[in-house]
């Protein structure tokens, strides 16, 4: 049955990446979810697409979750504007919290931390864990090579058409927002030790 889209966790890199689109979608998520009243829940670092993500959702009055491990706090410099700001102990923990605070997760410009997250909450539905819409926005066909890799897949025999399906493609954040909100569905609550 269709549920609203309270949160969506954002994927993305926690440097800036070669192309000026890359920060500009990272901006147009924030301002979008704010704008919303959708909260944004990502990986709490204030360097990069991530900081770029929290800063445009703050400044346009929006909600944020970051969730970091304590070794990162360093690395990829905590966000101290975030209200809430939950430390965990691994990236597992992390993982398993911006799941659960998560209604839909969208997959903007990432290198390979960006990639972890999106495989293991890929690998996650295709095992009935969640129903939870996956959006990789394809700004200036920078995941072109990820999703030839998801094709490649399916056409060695590796993943069904319908794993394959679990996840979608969409161009803009614009795109992403209309796909979470009309592929929300309810997902019976999970433990931790359930995922």
């Amino acid at each position: 049955m269709p549920v609203s889209v309270k949160a969506v966790a954002v994927f993305c890199g926690s440097r800036f990446g070669n192309d000026p689109s890359y920060r500009q979608v990272a901006q147009d998520a924030g301002q979008l979810l704010a704008q919303k009243g959708i909260r944004l829940v990502y990986g709490g670092g204030s360097h990069g697409l991530m900081g770029v993500v929290a800063d445009a959702t703050l400044r346009a009055g929006g909600n944020v979750t970051g969730v970091i491990p304590h070794f990162l706090h360093t690395r990829e410099k905590m966000h101290e504007g975030v209200a809430e700001l939950i430390v965990v102990d691994s990236m597992h923990v992390r993982k398993q919290i911006m799941f659960f605070r998560a209604d839909a997760f969208w997959i903007l410009p990432g290198g390979f931390g960006t990639f972890d997250e999106m495989m293991e909450i890929l690998t996650w539905k295709q095992l009935q864990r969640h129903a939870k819409p996956i959006i990789i926005v394809n700004t200036a066909g920078w995941a072109n090579q990820v999703i030839a890799m998801l094709d490649a897949a399916e056409a060695q025999g590796f993943a069904t058409a319908s794993a394959r399906g679990k996840i979608e493609i969409v161009k803009d954040v614009a795109e992403a927002l209309e796909h979470s909100l009309s592929e929300a569905t309810a997902t019976p609550p999970l433990s931790v030790d359930q995922l």
